[in-house]
């Protein structure tokens, strides 16, 4: 391709079939037509993940419209994240008879090399473009028709696989990348899990990991310390239901809350804090104090009681009732140890004791408040706090590092494919 070359660009729909897929509805879930198919929890960056493939009844008629041929590429439909939506994976055939559901938009191309559309597709996704475009509130919608109008360029056929190479090589190196990033992020929070243990209990078995020890086995304290059950040393409270009729009351105040998305392992992440209409008496009886450790009542088992303090960063905050509010009495426990205990020694506790639904996992308050923990001394507290702040500010800056390499390496692969893509100097074609 010489610096003169210019492609042109179309609209998705002329090189590619374009459709949306099947809705899922009570009267399809049984028949004698039960098909496996694809949604938007199957697609990932990485590809499709096959492990949890619902069925459904298709029709004879229905199976010819939404089957699914290698080479077709599946795209989100909507998301709740504006980082996920539009993200596409390519089928190859890996299940029999398998179709897609509304939560995919189905791209068939029709003479552009597969792979192609895929890297450009993912280009799109990663760089946000298709967010922008997006309808709805909460949930980011990209629709099939918009898809199907999305200007992609059009280099000949063997431009097109040349681009594909090189792309499927940058992918795979980046992967590995990433592969090793996250793995240096699991051994450091593995590392982190040990270091709090080890301060509370001394050094943990070499048989039993920090996180599998069950607080169920109260296991023998230092002289002077001694368990408690969660409420006899802490008052523990449930937080605000949303009730949709008072959020579009203008004369109900609004206060912001914290939610599971919020509230983390260690830390609280306070970048998306909602609002919320609840009437004034409600917000001063949940209203968070300095000191309070939230921890979290539900979401997928291993956040159960994960969470954080608050340390009054946003005036008149409350919580929602998927966040427990754990206030300890009369200074008895610093509340960081309590909240490095539930998100280490305790997590066993937690997941064996999770009530499960089909989704997500939750904890009741009468059963958090029957967690043991252990109370050292006071005197003894200082010290522990100390040694485990002082540890966590050196493994806190080698996270920093690996998160900001994972930063960086996004930024890479978006570069890299506006590069490809800004080489190619595509002109309209319309």
């Amino acid at each position: 391709m010489t610096a003169e070359t210019t492609w042109a660009t179309v609209p998705l729909k002329e090189v590619a079939d374009v459709r949306l897929g099947r809705q899922l509805s009570p009267k399809n879930r049984t028949g004698d037509n039960m098909r496996p198919y694809l949604r938007a929890a199957n697609v990932t960056w990485r590809g499709l993940a096959l492990d949890d493939v619902n069925t459904m009844n298709f029709t004879e008629n229905e199976a010819e419209t939404f089957l699914l041929r290698p080479g077709d590429i599946l795209v989100g439909e909507a998301s709740g994240s504006a980082a996920e939506v539009g993200k596409p994976a390519m089928w190859t055939g890996e299940i029999a008879d398998c179709c897609f559901q509304n939560t995919l938009i189905r791209v068939r191309s029709h003479g552009m090399d597969p792979r192609y559309l895929l890297h450009f597709l993912r280009h799109e996704a990663r760089r946000g473009a298709f967010v922008e475009h997006a309808r709805g509130v909460g949930i980011h919608h990209i629709g099939a028709a918009r898809l199907a109008q999305w200007q992609v360029p059009l280099p000949p056929l063997d431009e097109q696989q040349r681009i594909a190479d090189l792309m499927d090589q940058a992918e795979e190196l980046a992967n590995r990348i990433e592969d090793n990033l996250r793995q240096a992020a699991s051994s450091h929070d593995k590392a982190v899990d040990a270091m709090i243990y080890g301060a509370l209990f001394g050094p943990p078995s070499d048989t039993l990991l920090p996180h599998e020890a069950s607080a169920q086995d109260e296991s023998p304290l230092p002289i002077g310390w001694a368990w408690h059950a969660l409420g006899e040393i802490a008052d523990v409270a449930s937080g605000v239901t949303k009730d949709s009729k008072k959020q579009s009351d203008p004369e109900i105040p609004e206060y912001p809350y914290l939610r599971v998305a919020n509230v983390q392992r260690n830390k609280l992440n306070l970048a998306d804090v909602a609002r919320i209409r609840v009437s004034p008496e409600r917000a001063a009886q949940l209203t968070l104090r300095p000191g309070d450790v939230l921890m979290n009542e539900g979401g997928d088992r291993d956040k159960l009681g994960r969470g954080w303090i608050w340390e009054g960063q946003i005036d008149n905050c409350i919580h929602q009732n998927h966040v427990f509010r754990v206030r300890v009495k009369d200074e008895i426990l610093d509340p960081r140890l309590l909240s490095w205990y539930g998100n280490t020694y305790a997590r066993s506790w937690f997941e064996s004791r999770g009530k499960q639904n089909t989704r997500l996992a939750s904890i009741s308050m009468k059963l958090l408040r029957q967690l043991p923990v252990p109370v050292p001394p006071r005197d003894a507290q200082v010290e522990i706090v100390k040694e485990i702040a002082t540890c966590l500010a050196t493994l806190g800056n080698f996270r920093a590092r690996l998160q900001t390499e994972l930063d960086n390496l996004r930024s890479l692969r978006i570069t890299l494919a506006a590069k490809v893509y800004a080489g190619l100097e595509v002109v309209s074609g319309n």
